[in-house]
C-alpha cells in the first residue's frame, strides 16, 4: 500500500486515527502495530512474516545481552555500561542479531542479482556447464532495506550502552514496523525515539504541523515527481536521444528521485507527528550542496547518519589501527584511513540501493568524489569559498546529474549509452524524436519550470511547517486537494525507493 492511494488516504488512515486517539496508552502500540502489519501486508501478506521474524530476532537477542529473558521478570531493566568488556554471550547475541538481519537482507535482496552475475562470469570465462540455471526468483519484500537498518540498530546501540532494551513485545515491534516510516523511511535508529514510546505529548499543533506535512509531502509526489517521472522514463527508454533531449531527461529525473522521496519523506513525517511523534529530518535542500560532502549531509540525511555510525566510524577504526604510520603516495595515515573506509562504505550505500552493478558504480563514484574534496581540501566551508556560490551549486548538481545516469539507467552499458547522448557522441535513433513530443507539451515545461522554482527558490517543508499560519494553512489545503483530484486522473503512481 502506498500513500498516494485512496485506500490509503480514505480508509486505513481515518481508521488509524481514531482507533490509536480512542485507546489508552497502553493499547496504542498494540494496535499500531497491527494497523502497520496490515498495511504492510496489503500487497503480499507473507511480508509479514519475514518482517516478524527479523523483529523477534531482534527483541530476543537485545534482552539476552542484558540477561532478561524471563518474561515473568518485572524489574526495571538497566542499560549496559558503555566501555565494560562484553560477554561472550552477549557477544553471541550482537552477531546472531546482526547476521540474521544481514542474511535475511541478502537473500531476498541479492539472490536474484549474485545468481544471474555468477552465471553471466562462468559464461564469460567459457564453463556455461558450471552455472547455476536457478530456475526460480526471490520476491523482495517492500522496505526490507529500512527496518532491518532500524531493527539492527536496535540491538547495536543496546549492545554499546545507548539504549535500554525493551521488555514489552508490543512496544518494540511498534518500532520496527511503524507504518509511516515502514518501507521508506526515514530511518530513526531506537535511541532516537526511545524516550517516545515510553512517553509522548499530543497537541493541536503538532497535529496541525503534521497534516501540513502530510499535506505538501504528497503534492510533491503527485504533482511533481510523477510528472517528471513520465519525463525521465520516456527519455531513459527511448535508447539513443539528442544531446539536449538528454539531459533534459537526467534533470527530470533528478526532479523526480528528489520530490519523490522527499515527498514521502514528508508523509511520514507529517503522519508521525499526527500520531505524536517526532521523526529526524531527512531532507535539507539537497540540490543547493556546495560540494560532495555537503550533499551527503543534506540528502536521505538519516541513511548517513546510520552509515557513518554503524559502518564508517567502525571501519575508520579498524583501518587506523591496521594500516602503517608510513606515508604512501605523500598522503597521511588520517587521509589514507578516510579514503579507505569512505570509498568502501559508499559502495555498500550504493549496493544498499539496488542489487545491480550500476548501484555499486554509483556509490563507488560517491565515495571517490567524497575523497577528492577531501584531499584536496574542498570539504572546507572556507576552500570553497574561492567560486561563487551559484558556481559552486551549479557544479556540485552537475556531479549528481552524471551519478544520477548510471543509478536510473537499466544496466552499466544503458548508462554509458545515455552519457553518450549527453555529449553529443550517440546517434540519435529516428523515433528519438518523440521525446521533445513528450517534454515540450505545457504541462510537462510547467511542471519542470515550477519543480526548479521549488527547489532552488523555496524553503522545504521542514522550515515551512516550523511556523503555521492562516496563509500558510489555505495553501497546503489548497495543495491537499488538488493532489486529491490529480491522484484520481494519473495512471503513474510508483514509489521509487519502495525498490529498495
Amino acid at each position: 500500500m502506498v500513500f498516494s492511494s485512496h485506500v490509503f488516504l480514505f480508509y486505513l488512515l481515518p481508521l488509524a486515527l481514531l482507533g490509536y486517539y480512542a485507546l489508552p496508552h497502553r493499547g496504542k502500540h498494540a494496535f499500531l502495530t497491527a494497523i502497520s502489519y496490515l498495511f504492510y501486508g496489503w500487497a503480499n501478506p507473507a511480508f509479514v512474516l519475514v518482517m516478524a521474524t527479523s523483529t523477534l530476532i531482534d527483541y530476543a537477542a537485545a534482552l539476552l545481552m542484558v540477561g532478561r529473558l524471563n518474561p515473568r521478570d518485572r524489574r526495571p531493566i538497566e542499560p549496559l555500561q558503555p566501555g565494560t568488556p562484553r560477554t561472550r554471550p552477549q557477544k553471541a547475541a550482537l552477531a546472531l542479531s546482526v547476521i540474521s538481519n544481514l542474511s535475511l537482507l541478502g537473500f531476498f535482496k541479492y539472490f536474484n542479482f549474485a545468481a544471474s552475475s555468477y552465471d553471466q562470469l562462468i559464461t564469460a570465462l567459457g564453463l556455461p556447464q558450471l552455472g547455476l540455471d536457478v530456475a526460480f526468483r526471490v520476491t523482495l519484500p517492500l522496505g526490507i532495506s529500512f527496518y532491518t537498518f532500524q531493527s539492527m540498530s536496535y540491538t547495536i546501540d543496546t549492545y554499546r550502552g545507548q539504549a535500554t532494551p525493551q521488555h514489552r513485545l508490543t512496544d518494540f515491534a511498534c518500532y520496527v514496523s511503524m507504518f509511516p516510516q515502514l518501507v521508506a523511511g526515514p530511518i530513526v535508529r531506537y535511541h532516537e525515539i526511545a524516550g517516545q514510546l515510553a512517553r509522548r505529548t499530543y497537541t493541536i499543533a503538532s497535529f496541525a504541523r503534521g497534516t501540513l506535512f502530510l499535506a505538501l509531502g504528497l503534492s510533491k509526489k503527485v504533482l511533481l515527481a510523477n510528472p517528471c517521472g513520465t519525463v525521465a522514463d520516456a527519455a531513459f527508454s527511448a535508447g539513443s536521444l539528442a544531446a539536449f533531449d538528454a539531459w533534459i531527461g537526467v534533470i527530470a529525473y533528478s526532479f523526480q528521485i528528489y520530490f519523490d522521496f522527499s515527498g514521502y519523506s514528508d508523509m511520514a513525517i507529517g503522519l508521525g507527528l499526527m500520531l505524536g511523534f517526532t521523526f529526524p529530518r531527512n531532507f535539507n535542500r539537497p540540490y543547493l550542496s556546495t560540494s560532495i560532502t555537503e550533499f551527503w549531509t543534506r540528502w536521505h540525511m538519516t541513511l548517513s547518519t546510520w552509515f557513518r555510525s554503524y559502518l564508517f566510524l567502525p571501519l575508520a577504526y579498524r583501518l587506523s589501527r591496521l594500516l602503517p604510520e608510513d606515508r604512501p603516495l605523500g598522503l597521511s595515515h588520517d587521509h589514507v584511513v578516510y579514503a579507505g573506509a569512505a570509498v568502501l562504505t559508499m559502495t555498500l550505500a550504493g549496493l544498499w540501493h539496488g542489487a545491480a552493478w550500476s548501484f555499486v558504480l554509483w556509490g563507488l563514484y560517491h565515495g571517490l568524489w567524497l575523497v577528492g574534496e577531501r584531499l584536496s581540501g574542498i570539504h572546507r566551508p572556507k576552500r570553497r569559498r574561492s567560486l561563487p556560490r551559484p558556481a559552486r551549486i551549479a557544479t556540485t548538481f552537475l556531479i549528481t546529474l552524471l551519478g544520477w545516469v548510471v543509478f536510473r539507467a537499466e544496466s552499466l552499458a544503458a548508462a554509458a549509452a545515455y552519457m553518450g547522448s549527453m555529449t553529443g557522441l550517440g546517434t540519435a535513433q529516428p523515433g528519438a524524436g518523440l521525446l521533445a513530443g513528450v517534454w515540450q507539451q505545457p504541462y510537462y515545461l510547467g511542471t519542470m519550470a515550477i519543480a526548479a522554482v521549488v527547489t532552488w527558490a523555496c524553503p522545504d517543508t521542514w522550515e515551512f511547517t516550523r511556523r503555521i499560519t492562516g496563509i500558510k494553512a489555505a495553501w497546503s489545503v489548497a495543495l491537499l486537494v488538488v493532489s486529491l483530484l490529480v491522484l484520481f486522473t494519473q495512471a503513474y503512481n510508483p514509489f521509487i525507493y519502495f525498490i529498495f
